[in-house]
């Protein structure tokens, strides 16, 4: 009886191990975005909208370029936007996550661009993530 306890607390042991894992490479940034993840922040919808267009860039490349605004009343810094380039079976054939200078102010607005994504028949992009500003000034 021992020996199968001990190789049941070595199974859950190395879970731990397995699921720390992916907790950290997630953490860390490092999780791919992919067209069925398109983002960290679930329901950033609700906070924010984003315009842009796409325009030509040297060497058959292509920059977004946008804005972001802000209907929530909290400032949030850093924050990221992904670009994914689609084909036209909406298939990622480029990505790019690129920070907004500067976050964005409580229901405010900040400009953003993503350079260098390849040609494709059509682009999606979305808040990849973001942290919210509890307080703009430190505390005292």
């Amino acid at each position: 009886m021992p020996g199968k306890i001990c190789l049941a607390v070595a199974g859950i042991g190395l879970g731990l191990i397995a699921l720390t894992a992916a907790a950290c490479e997630t953490a860390s940034g490092r999780l791919a975005p992919t067209t069925s993840t398109t983002t960290l922040m679930a329901g950033w919808e609700r906070k924010f909208t984003l315009d842009w267009t796409v325009e030509p860039e040297p060497n058959n490349a292509r920059r977004i370029r946008g804005h972001i605004s802000s209907q929530f009343g909290q400032s949030v810094e850093p924050m990221r936007i992904l670009a994914l380039a689609l084909d036209p079976s909406g298939a990622v054939v480029g990505r790019r996550v690129e920070w907004v200078p500067g976050g964005v102010p409580g229901l405010g607005r900040r400009s953003f661009e993503v350079p260098h994504l390849p040609a494709a028949d059509h682009y999606l992009v979305t808040v990849w993530d973001y942290t919210i500003l509890e307080s703009s000034s430190p505390l005292r």
